[in-house]
């Protein structure tokens, strides 16, 4: 799998980076050191005021790495901006804080080349802490492929620093919404599941680093963003149309149970709240009423802890 054209690469690798120096380097070497050479990798750099302009420039040596300063454009406008100053037919997103495997690019681009319906190929992850430990993670579920747009609806599979995606997908349903700092992704695979199918290599190709102050810590935000991406495609794209009743019911359910599971331990009166939203909704209502009684409990109590974000059921 080629560009088609003279000089264009088979992959434009788009990276948004703020403040992230001291991850660069990590993320750049995993780039260089992939087995398929044919790339392009364009860095964004969003209004950083750490030493990421000096991070970067050894690395500008190499006529395939592309940098951009921009002055704090937002999450979402900083990544559609990398991907769309790539020049490749296929877009490659990965987060300045990630690593990739060696055969990761190889391996993705022989399931684009096999299977011309695939618009977004991705592969499974590996935790990693705020210094490059692995950290322990949960037994993986079992991840669907093809047409997934009730399962995506359902729960956010899909590893961001993880994907390749044809550009003609990204030409079809847009970019990141600029309406939303968070859970862009979620967002981006509801529209394209619409329309193509997903797939992925099942391996882990990709350290996903969290736990350092970056966006992952961030749970109760991005789940509150999710519920709110997923009314505006019901209500305003019309997915309900296309998704049967009960898997709406369990959406909402599912991530209103996060957002409160979330939030519990250090709120749980808000907690409550939301466990009262979910019981609107006709699925999984004994664990919901559990879940009100335990978070009143504890407001009456007065008993309020630190919450565990990265520990809550659903990641979105």
């Amino acid at each position: 799998m080629t560009g088609g054209k003279p000089n264009v690469p088979a992959v434009s690798v788009a990276m948004a980076a703020k403040n992230y120096a001291r991850f660069l380097p990590a993320a750049i070497g995993s780039v260089l050191a992939q087995t398929w050479g044919d790339w392009e990798l364009v860095v964004v750099d969003d209004g950083s005021t750490d030493d990421t302009p000096r991070v970067i420039r050894p690395y500008l040596a190499d006529p395939r790495i592309k940098y951009v300063r921009s002055d704090r454009l937002g999450q979402a406008r900083a990544k559609s901006l990398a991907a769309r100053l790539g020049r490749g037919p296929i877009v490659a997103f990965l987060d300045a804080d990630d690593v990739w495997f060696p055969t990761k690019l190889e391996k993705q681009l022989a399931i684009l080349r096999a299977q011309p319906d695939v618009g977004v190929c991705f592969c499974r992850r590996s935790l990693i802490d705020e210094d490059g430990r692995p950290l322990p993670a949960l037994p993986a579920p079992p991840i669907p492929r093809g047409r997934v747009l009730t399962d995506i609806f359902l729960r956010n599979f899909v590893c961001f620093s993880s994907t390749l995606v044809r550009r003609e997908v990204l030409d079809r349903v847009g970019l990141f919404d600029l309406e939303w700092e968070l859970s862009i992704d979620y967002d981006l695979w509801l529209r394209a599941a619409r329309h193509y199918e997903f797939d992925y290599v099942d391996e882990e190709l990709v350290l996903y680093r969290t736990g350092h102050g970056n966006l992952s810590k961030r749970l109760a935000d991005r789940v509150a963003v999710a519920d709110s991406i997923m009314t505006r495609a019901i209500d305003r794209r019309g997915l309900g149309a296309e998704l049967p009743p009960a898997a709406i019911a369990e959406g909402y359910t599912s991530t209103y149970i996060a957002l409160a599971y979330t939030l519990r331990p250090s709120e749980p009166l808000a907690a409550a709240r939301w466990y009262w939203e979910a019981l609107k909704w006709p699925a999984r209502r004994g664990e919901v009423a559990r879940g009100l009684v335990a978070s009143a409990l504890a407001w009456v109590r007065g008993r309020r802890t630190t919450g565990a974000a990265e520990n809550a059921a659903v990641n979105r």
